[in-house]
């Protein structure tokens, strides 16, 4: 019983810290409009673009024109977002992830065991939901971030997020992608 208040104080001194993360994680800052941490948003942006990145040689492979087209676009820009990002990261001497997160490894694996019309399918839902992510993250950053560079460089990303958002909109209701 000694213990127990020691240890509820612990944890009642640690939820706050805690709650901003699992808030991020959970997609109830987004929905709230709270901007994220800037480790949070650090760490998102780096997990969002591995996934672009092998998502998008996956449908190099397997995706129909429209499919490799796009995902060729999002190939070069977002090793470009992650190019900047690690310059920014150098900066504050902050270690950027290096694998997937499990919820995204789980998209991958799933994108991976698919072919013809599930794969196009998968790949053009995890890329509309992605991007609408994408989008709210950058967006919730640049207006409330606390790291002056990080919050520039969230705002000139947006136009080519939103643009990817509504080029995947676009590949999903069966539109031709348009040149980026």
């Amino acid at each position: 019983m000694k213990y127990l208040a020691p240890c509820l104080a612990l944890i009642l001194l640690g939820a706050p810290a805690m709650a901003q993360s699992v808030g991020e994680k959970t997609g109830i800052n987004s929905t709230l409009g709270i901007a994220p941490k800037t480790e949070d948003f650090v760490k998102q942006v780096a997990i969002s673009d591995m996934f672009e990145i092998q998502s998008s040689k996956i449908a190099q492979e397997r995706g129909n024109a429209d499919q490799k087209t796009f995902a060729g676009i999002m190939i070069k820009d977002h090793q470009g977002s992650s190019a900047d990002l690690m310059a920014l990261a150098g900066e504050w001497k902050t270690s950027l992830p290096t694998a997937l997160d499990s919820t995204h490894q789980t998209k991958l694996d799933k994108l991976k065991s698919v072919n013809g019309a599930d794969f196009s399918s998968r790949y053009n839902l995890e890329q509309v939901s992605g991007h609408k992510d994408a989008v709210s993250l950058f967006e919730r950053y640049a207006n409330g971030g606390d790291d002056p560079k990080l919050k520039e460089w969230a705002d000139k990303m947006l136009p080519t997020l939103r643009h990817h958002l509504e080029m995947a909109q676009e590949m999903a209701a069966g539109k031709t992608v348009g040149k980026h």
